[in-house]
């Protein structure tokens, strides 16, 4: 078969039997075949290489390829590619969760892996609820959380993001319930109004015997919008969890290792987190790994002095290739000036994209922080319309709803960051024709 025929051969056999992540069955949307991937570039079965502008869901920050990391998972699996955790140890683990814990706010002390975000998120609910449970406060086991987050897709972390704008209000009905606060209105470069943060604590104060914990993402909410808030809002928060004895949990699994300019977008507002998910760019995007991190007294209050085990163990928790490549990943970020980096791609992806904001009636809000580019649109896009287009600039942008932005591998050049803000605003201007 020739190449065109092999590729739509390909496309035929995946539309049968493959299910594509939010999507429907068969999929409706276009797929592209990817055969190779190399720096910040894609390459389809037809040759074709497309600017990766997405770090495949934001967690290939050194892009693809890398020999440090294309090493470190070698050299590991000549040893082991993995052992069950349970009753074992070895050192790619111990060494990872000392990193972990070096690189983390002072007040984390522990680490317990895991294989995915949500994981991470689901197990850091349990220590939230078993925490209290252990201290004879067993009635403390709801949470609360802001408007337009998303912490995952299994059902605790589901009941923590929105369950009206996010995507899950299919499961409202079986959700547990709790507890929502307005999505903050002051954005992140605005002055700060004390306003915003009162239906918060209004919630927290009628509420607090009930609530473990509170959960977020700090300073950048992701998939729930993408919207960047003040970092005295985060402050407050950790203030009145403070006041009212509940525990604070940040979900820095979209913003942690450098995306938002900071190691962890938590240090914007100078806070620290009782327990702190991480996942994504922790093993530079090689593979599904996640981690939820915990203050000593979390730890070592969720099992009252070793007595009360914490129910979770993944299979495949604190697999050596994955520590492995997640240890050499943190390692080669500590190596350069990544914080000087991301500032560049800040200050291009404000200038470049800024030229958006005139497009009346189609662009409601420009907006950038860190490695984040945000074009924010009136109305939906036409996902298969605009895939095309994207592919036919040689780029890859994933849009959602009304969302067209960037989070590009931190190595991208400056010119292969212009093809990306040139291929978004030639794309979204050409939406008005």
């Amino acid at each position: 078969m020739s190449q065109s025929e092999i590729q739509k051969d390909l496309m035929t056999r995946d539309r049968q039997v493959v299910w594509h992540p939010y999507s429907a069955m068969p999929n409706t949307l276009p797929v592209f075949p990817v055969v190779a991937a190399r720096g910040v570039k894609l390459q389809l079965s037809n040759g074709t290489k497309l600017i990766d502008g997405m770090s495949s869901w934001w967690c290939a920050i050194h892009g693809y390829n890398h020999p440090d990391l294309n090493n470190a998972l070698v050299s590991q699996l000549k040893k082991m590619s993995h052992v069950m955790f349970g009753g074992l140890t070895h050192e790619p683990a111990v060494e990872l969760a000392e990193l972990l814990v070096e690189i983390s706010p002072s007040k984390i002390e522990t680490v317990f892996f895991s294989d995915s975000g949500s994981v991470a998120v689901e197990v850091a609910m349990k220590m939230a609820v078993q925490y209290w449970a252990a201290s004879g406060m067993s009635e403390k086991y709801k949470f609360l959380t802001i408007r337009n987050g998303y912490h995952g897709d299994t059902f605790g972390a589901m009941s923590v993001s929105d369950p009206v704008t996010g995507m899950h209000n299919l499961f409202s009905g079986v959700l547990a319930n709790n507890f929502f606060a307005p999505q903050p209105c002051v954005r992140f470069y605005d002055d700060w109004d004390s306003k915003d943060v009162l239906a918060f604590q209004e919630l927290l104060e009628k509420h607090h015997t009930e609530i473990a914990a509170v959960i977020l993402e700090p300073i950048v909410q992701g998939a729930g919008g993408m919207w960047f808030y003040h970092p005295e809002y985060l402050k407050s928060v950790r203030q009145y969890c403070d006041n009212y004895n509940v525990l604070l949990i940040t979900d820095e699994i979209a913003t942690g290792f450098g995306r938002t300019g900071k190691l962890f977008a938590c240090e914007y507002a100078g806070i620290e987190p009782d327990i702190m998910c991480l996942g994504k760019a922790m093993s530079g995007g090689y593979m599904s790994f996640a981690a939820t991190l915990a203050s000593r007294r979390v730890a070592e209050g969720v099992s009252t002095g070793g007595e009360l085990p914490l129910m979770h163990g993944p299979t495949f928790m604190a697999n050596p290739l994955a520590c492995s490549v997640s240890l050499a990943n943190i390692k080669l970020l500590r190596s350069w000036d990544w914080e000087s980096k991301i500032s560049e791609l800040q200050k291009q992806m404000e200038q470049e994209l800024a030229p958006c904001r005139s497009f009346t009636g189609i662009v409601s809000d420009v907006r950038v922080l860190g490695a984040i580019g945000v074009v924010e649109l009136t109305a939906p896009v036409d996902m298969e319309q605009i895939s095309h287009k994207f592919v036919e600039r040689g780029v890859w942008i994933r849009p959602f709803g009304k969302l067209v932005y960037i989070m590009p591998p931190y190595i991208i050049s400056s010119q292969e960051l212009s093809t990306l803000t040139s291929a978004i605003c030639e794309t979204v201007q050409g939406l008005s024709r």
